[in-house]
């Protein structure tokens, strides 16, 4: 099972409490017994377990659906939201992560746990840029991030592929491929990262021969391009386009409703008010830095599939001269995969989401912290961070494999900080068993979740649900 470590000072009851002698750090394990550990749980959960999608007691309708995940979002935006998710099976797939934790519960499953992305489809893997400039690729989005069983992550990620494809008219025999090569792909960097010593393993995402062995050279092209619009996707590009001097000279964003509204002044004033809050949650380092900046305007936007109806502000800061800095102060809340778990709910959503992305990526916004406003738990971090993206329902079959190869190592890396890799890759050892029913689960969850979009569509024609 995975290792947990305790973080901060120790707590009453803590595990340093309870072993005052931290025997824990004398103790050393062989990597092959953690290895044979590992390979010892296939003998409870084989590889073929988890082909199957079992059915769901208790599945909620589609409408029961929306009302649920309706809750703690702005009313007059939830139709808007079901509007985006009626566009395909995989917009609606974007928005029914709880949907899927839910028929996921059942699943048997290894027993090791990881910090799950939460929301690991493949439009969630994005560019964006480092602090020394240079652009990466990783998973971005991690509103549902929460502890629990890596295979969640890895079929919620091989679904989306296959969804993906046929939005974009990839066959049959291409889905499957890809699919099978992202779970390859996936077993193949656990393994290497395995064997790496813990520190090189750690920033693996900086050590280039962890992905060397990826074939994406068919998806060169689609990386090239998304990688030069990535670092013209600045604040300052951001605040060119949407944001002007009115005759007083005084910088506000430009409303381009309904995307782009303007606040009252006293929402903008609480919003605000929480940069304080904000600000603590940094580094010593970059409070002094994100206190050098002075606010000028706020707005509210519209963002995403599955986070539309959330609140979510824009701030826009100025620095030195004329220096524009936007910052995206977006709500969090709990988890959808939270019910389906044993984890207990986070005492802020805002702290979980931030804590995770630390976790699970290698390199995060260095201005990415917490706050809360008016009650509610929110996330703040840089809205144009040069980010950039490859849609992957534009992508024919050889680009569709490259894209599923580079996403399963991403996602191996990630959960590697977070477990231990050796022992998942005792598990996934001779695992061609677990590529194939990868491909079986994919294909059938694809064609439950494109039910489901029928689904949908036909309760919004009978006026059951508003799609605005």
């Amino acid at each position: 099972m995975a290792l947990r470590r305790t973080q901060g000072p120790a707590r009453a009851g803590s595990r340093h409490e309870e072993d005052a002698t931290n025997t824990h750090w004398t103790r050393w394990t062989d990597p092959r017994e953690v290895f044979a550990h590992g390979r010892a749980l296939r003998d409870k959960v084989e590889h073929a377990a988890h082909r199957h999608v079992s059915p769901t007691p208790g599945r909620p309708t589609m409408a029961e659906f929306i009302r649920a995940s309706a809750r703690g979002r702005i009313p007059e935006l939830v139709p808007v939201r079901t509007g985006k998710m009626l566009a395909s099976p995989f917009a609606f797939f974007r928005g029914a992560a709880g949907l899927m934790a839910q028929d996921l519960a059942d699943d048997p499953t290894s027993g090791i746990t990881a910090q799950l992305c939460g929301d690991a489809h493949a439009a969630n893997l994005g560019l964006f840029g480092r602090p020394d400039g240079e652009i990466v690729m990783d998973f971005n989005d991690f509103d549902e991030t929460v502890p629990g069983p890596w295979e969640w992550d890895l079929k919620r990620l091989v679904t989306s592929l296959v969804l993906a494809g046929r939005a974009g008219g990839v066959s049959e025999r291409g889905c499957r491929g890809a699919v099978a090569d992202t779970v390859h792909s996936y077993r193949t960097v656990v393994g290497l990262l395995a064997g790496h010593p813990f520190l090189d393993s750690w920033y693996a995402l900086g050590d280039r021969s962890v992905l060397a062995g990826v074939d994406t050279t068919d998806l060169l092209d689609e990386i090239g391009v998304a990688t030069a619009k990535a670092r013209k996707n600045t604040s300052a590009k951001a605040a060119a386009k949407w944001t002007r001097r009115d005759g007083n000279g005084v910088w506000r964003f430009v409303p381009d409703p309904p995307v782009l509204t303007a606040v009252t002044p006293r929402t903008a004033e609480h919003v605000i008010g929480g940069l304080d809050d904000y600000a603590d949650t940094l580094p010593d380092s970059l409070h002094e830095l994100i206190n050098r900046y002075a606010v000028c305007d706020v707005a509210f936007r519209i963002v995403g599939t599955g986070s539309v109806g959330l609140r979510n502000y824009l701030i826009l800061l100025r620095g030195n001269g004329d220096e524009p800095l936007i910052l995206q102060v977006k709500q969090a809340i709990p988890s959808a995969l939270t019910p389906y778990l044993t984890s207990s709910p986070a005492a802020h959503d805002g702290e979980r989401i931030v804590r995770g992305a630390r976790l699970v990526q290698a390199d995060t916004d260095v201005l990415l912290g917490w706050t809360t406003i008016d009650g509610l738990h929110y996330i703040v971090r840089q809205f144009r961070n040069r980010k950039g993206k490859i849609d992957p329902e534009s992508l024919d079959r050889e680009d569709l494999d490259d894209y599923g190869r580079l996403a399963g190592a991403l996602l191996a890396r990630a959960h590697a900080r977070s477990l231990d890799a050796r022992l998942l890759a005792g598990y996934c050892s001779d695992g061609d068993g677990l590529d194939d029913s990868m491909v079986g689960y994919a294909l059938a969850y694809a064609e439950r979740t494109e039910q489901d979009h029928a689904d949908l569509a036909a309760a919004v024609r009978r006026g059951e649900i508003d799609a605005g």
